[in-house]
């Protein structure tokens, strides 16, 4: 039998029996369920507000000064349409999730939309807060340029601040796909209900994560491989997960966290204090502390050698 011959007589019986578990399980997104924007459709509307808060740097092509405005209002124009169509749905999927019988999704999709789009120009001054935090921190940085085009921890914390924008109005998966795709693309898992305040530097970012109900203040700054955790889940009667409940860390103004260190549970690290690289914390630390493992003590091996 050839592969021709297969795909006539064979293929239909996979495609039914797919068909047939599709239905019975999950894993579709059909126009009659899930009715939900793709992951492309959400990136687009991403690189659109991303394009228009970093114009000619983070997408798109160097804009003439004398048609910022212009590029503004295309870009805008257009993302805020997709959006709110995209909102409108997710608003509508969570509807359906949570049997709400007297919610206007329309309306809901309406005001997240102005909401999101509207708070943009303080978004946009609080992520200058952040690209001044890292150029002031990275000594190997050249200029903020440099910074905006290249550094990784850039695409990620304005990822995290438009889908928080969202996730504050409880859209639905919306926000999960924007950070994934930052995680994704830079290394850097920031999940979108974390509060974040503003002059926040990541450098080099790979591996750093950030869970859901994490508290983050002013001016602080995270090195690679930090984990920003929880200790344990809290289980109901029926053994299953409490979900919404605190259970990550909150960092007070002015902390430095070096790399690999692991932060986790419902703690407080105090303003002004420094974690050192590859530490364990699972209790509250004062403000002002330093927190270091032991220097390792040189090995005395009589000249051997070993």
């Amino acid at each position: 039998m050839d592969l021709r011959n297969w795909i006539n007589k064979s293929l239909p019986n996979v495609i039914d029996s797919l068909e047939d578990s599709l239905n019975k399980n999950y894993g579709a997104n059909t126009t009659e369920e899930l009715n939900l924007a793709t992951r492309s459709a959400v990136y687009d509307v991403l690189d659109e507000l991303l394009a228009t808060l970093f114009p000619g740097l983070q997408t798109y092509r160097p804009i003439p000064k004398n048609e910022m405005n212009l590029f503004i209002g295309d870009r805008l124009r257009s993302a805020t349409l997709k959006l709110g169509k995209q909102v409108e749905q997710a608003i509508k999927y969570r509807c359906a999730q949570e049997r709400c019988d007297d919610c206007d999704c329309e309306k809901s999709a309406l005001e997240t939309t102005i909401y999101v789009i509207s708070s943009l120009p303080d978004l946009h001054k609080t992520l200058v807060s952040d690209v001044q935090a890292a150029y002031d921190g990275d000594p190997a940085a050249k200029s903020v340029d440099e910074i905006i085009m290249s550094y990784p921890c850039v695409e990620a914390i304005a990822t995290y601040r438009i889908a928080h924008l969202l996730y504050e109005k409880s859209v639905a998966i919306i926000p999960r796909i924007m950070t994934e795709r930052a995680h994704s693309r830079t290394g850097i898992d920031i999940h979108p209900g974390a509060q974040i305040g503003p002059g926040f530097f990541i450098d080099h970012g790979t591996g750093v994560v950030i869970g859901e109900t994490a508290v983050i203040g002013k001016n602080v700054r995270l090195y690679q491989g930090v984990t920003l955790g929880a200790l344990s889940f809290p289980k109901d009667k029926d053994g299953k997960l409490i979900k919404n409940l605190r259970r990550h860390p909150k960092i007070e103004d002015n902390v430095i966290i070096y790399s690999e260190a692991t932060i986790l549970g419902n703690i407080t690290v105090g303003a002004n204090s420094v974690i050192g690289g590859n530490v364990f914390v699972s209790n509250d630390v004062p403000p002002n502390s330093k927190i270091y493992n032991r220097q390792p003590s040189p090995l005395n091996d009589g000249g051997l050698g070993i």
